[in-house]
Parts: structure tokens; sequence; C-alpha cells
């Protein structure tokens, strides 16, 4: 049986809501995802393990690092 965290884990990514500023809309208009805030300062992207994987290729070439 699959690992929860590790399946969270490839279909989430969590960053502060500010590294999105600028690239949110872009984000939301090119990849099929949802952009959830969790607590006021952090940010839940939300996508299917493929998309998880794509948007995190854009972040990074915007300079915006995912762990």
């Amino acid at each position: 049986m699959p690992d929860p965290a590790r399946l969270r884990d490839s279909t989430q990514i969590v960053l502060p809501c500010d590294a999105l500023d600028g690239v949110r809309e872009q984000l939301e208009a090119e990849f099929t995802v949802t952009v959830h805030s969790r607590d006021g300062d952090n940010c839940q992207i939300i996508a299917s393990p493929v998309e998880i994987t794509e948007v995190a290729k854009f972040l990074t070439r915007h300079g915006i690092p995912v762990e």
C-alpha cells in the first residue's frame, strides 16, 4: 500500500504566498491547479502528480525554489 505522505508530496507544493507574487495568474492560466491559502502566510498548490512536476519546473524557471 502506498505511503500517504509520499502521495501527498507528489500532488502538492507548499510555498510562502508572497513567493507567487507576479506569477500566480500565469500559473493558474497555464496549469490545472488549485491554489489555496493554508494559514495566511503559506499557499498550497494542488494538482495531479504530472501537473505538479510541470508546475515545479515552471516555478524554478521563475526563480522560485521548490523543495
